[in-house]
This record gives C-alpha cells, sequence and structure tokens, in this order.
C-alpha cells in the first residue's frame, strides 16, 4: 500500500541513453526526458491500478502480481510481461514483441522518493518521483 497515491517525476539519470538502448529515435528521446510524467497508483490486495499521464500521453494500466499482460510503451514498442512484489519492491519483467529482448523494471519506496529503474540491454536509468 506504500505504492498508493500520486507521484510526480522530479528527476531523471541516464534515461535519455536507456531509450536510445530502447531504439528511441532522438527526436523522441529529447522529448521524452521532459514528459512530466506523473503517476497515481491504486493498490488493492494484489490488484494495482496505474495511471500514467504525460505531455505525451495518458493511459490506464490495470494488473495482477503475477498475472502477464500486454503493454505498450510511449515510443508504441509491444511488450507482454508481469510485475510481481518481491520485498517491498514492484519487479517487472517485460519481453518487447518485435525482438523479444527483455525489459526489467523495479519500483520501490525511498525515504520520500518512488524510485523507478529500469534496465535493458545492460543499460540502466533511474527517474525519481515525489508526492503530488
Amino acid at each position: 500500500m506504500a505504492f498508493n497515491g500520486t507521484w510526480k517525476i522530479e528527476r531523471s539519470e541516464n534515461y535519455e541513453k536507456f531509450m536510445e538502448a530502447l531504439g528511441v529515435g532522438m527526436m523522441k528521446r529529447k522529448l521524452g526526458a521532459h514528459d512530466n510524467l506523473k503517476l497515481t497508483i491504486q493498490q488493492n490486495g494484489d490488484k494495482f491500478s496505474v495511471k500514467e499521464a504525460s505531455n505525451f500521453r495518458n493511459i490506464d494500466i490495470e494488473f495482477t502480481l503475477g498475472v502477464s499482460f500486454d503493454y505498450s510503451l510511449a515510443d508504441g514498442t509491444e511488450t507482454s510481461g508481469v510485475w510481481n512484489l518481491e520485498g517491498n519492491k514492484l519487479v517487472g519483467t517485460f519481453t518487447r514483441k518485435d525482438n523479444g529482448k527483455v525489459l526489467k523494471a523495479t519500483r520501490e519506496i525511498v525515504g520520500d522518493e518512488l524510485v523507478q529503474t529500469y534496465v535493458y540491454e545492460g543499460v540502466e536509468s533511474k527517474r525519481f518521483f515525489k508526492r503530488a
């Protein structure tokens, strides 16, 4: 339940390099680095509802821990994957439908921040959110 609430992006580390590794073009990387992302997360047992709102898209995602679902990245890349709870971390493993490569994601509360970490093809990025 610690994830519940609305979270606004504060800063990112290595996000453009991460997007480049994903194959996102330069213009979309530049825009993506300034997306003003806001996440609204509601947890009810093992079910999650996440609203992603940014300058580029608004999307509602619902998932159940341990159950695979399809997800489209902001650049349109289609993936299929699953979120699990490991201790106090949400850990996601998503496989790209176009090339079969794996994207790992974690969400955890560190102090008063929600830290979202992505790893793809050996490139790691972190995004830091504060409660709105």
